[in-house]
C-alpha cells in the first residue's frame, strides 16, 4: 500500500512474530460489547478499505525481499475473497474505497487511516501480552473491547456512504530453499541439545478491524499468526479470508 501505511502495518507483523509461535495457528478474535457486557449488533452497510499486503520471499540469512508481482496479485485476489464471503452475510456491501497512491499522510483520510493503524496496534498489543483486547468498563468493572477512532472518521463515512469500514494489514512471507534448510538445520541441533529453537521461515500475519463510521468505534477487532498460508492463488487467498475474517459480526 502506501509507505506511510506500511511502517506501523509492519511494527504490528513484527509484535505478532516476537510474541506468537509459527509452529501452529494463532488468533484473537474479539468484539465490542456494551456496558452490560453484551456483544454490540452490527447492523448497516460495510465498506472494504483497499487491504494493505506485502508479500516478501524470506532468505538463507532470514532477509525478507519484498516480491511486487506477488504482492499485486494478493491485492486482487484478497478483495475478490472478501466480496464472496460477505456475499453470505446480511449486510449491504458499499463499493470498495481505494486509498489513492499519492495520499497525504497529514490530510483527514491519511490520518484516519494512520490512526486506525495506531488503535490496532495497540489492541494487539494487549492481546499478544496476554492480556484480552478489552478495558474495565467503570461501572461494572467488567472487561469491554472499548476503542475508538474518534469522530474524525466522518469523513470517511461521507467519501464512502457505508456505515462500517473493514481494515486489513497482511505481511505473508515464503522461504527459499535455504532458508528451509537452516530452518530445519538449526530444529535438529536444538532437539540434540534438548532444546527447542526455530529460526522461523514463511509466515502468515494479518489484523483486521471493523470500525463503525458514526461514532469511530471499534467493534471488532481480529489477529492471525500462521505458519502457513499462501495469498499468491485464488484458494489460498479464500483460506487466508477465512482465517482473517472468522467471527466478524457481519
Amino acid at each position: 500500500m502506501k509507505p506511510f501505511a506500511s511502517k506501523l502495518a509492519g511494527a504490528v507483523v513484527a509484535l505478532a512474530i516476537a510474541c506468537a509461535p509459527l509452529s501452529a495457528a494463532h488468533a484473537q478474535n474479539r468484539t465490542a460489547t456494551d456496558a452490560q457486557g453484551q456483544a454490540l449488533k452490527v447492523e448497516g452497510s460495510v465498506v472494504l478499505i483497499e487491504p494493505d499486503i506485502e508479500l516478501s520471499l524470506v532468505s538463507a540469512g532470514g532477509l525478507a525481499e519484498p516480491r511486487k508481482e506477488w504482492s499485486d496479485a494478493a491485492r486482487k485476489l484478497y478483495p475478490q475473497a472478501v466480496r464472496e464471503l460477505l456475499a453470505g452475510s446480511k449486510a449491504e456491501r458499499r463499493d470498495d474505497y481505494d486509498v489513492p497512491d499519492d495520499l497525504d499522510p497529514n490530510s483527514q483520510m491519511g490520518q484516519i487511516v494512520r490512526l486506525n493503524q495506531a488503535v490496532a496496534l495497540s489492541i494487539s498489543q494487549y492481546s499478544l501480552g496476554g492480556a484480552l483486547a478489552t478495558k474495565k468498563d467503570a461501572k461494572t468493572g467488567k472487561p469491554r473491547m472499548d476503542w475508538s477512532l474518534g469522530p474524525g472518521v466522518a469523513g470517511l463515512r461521507e467519501a464512502t456512504g457505508a456505515d462500517y469500514a473493514l481494515f486489513t494489514y497482511i505481511r505473508d512471507s515464503y522461504a527459499t530453499g535455504g532458508r528451509t534448510a537452516v530452518r530445519v538445520l538449526t530444529m535438529l541441533a536444538g532437539a540434540a541439545l534438548g532444546t527447542y529453537i526455530d529460526v522461523g521461515g514463511g509466515s502468515q500475519v494479518g489484523v483486521a478491524t471493523l470500525v463503525d463510521l458514526r461514532t469511530g468505534q471499534v467493534v471488532w477487532f481480529n489477529q492471525m499468526v500462521k505458519g502457513s498460508g499462501d495469498l499468491r492463488d485464488e484458494k489460498g487467498a479464500k483460506g487466508t479470508v477465512a482465517s482473517m475474517l472468522k467471527g466478524i459480526p457481519l
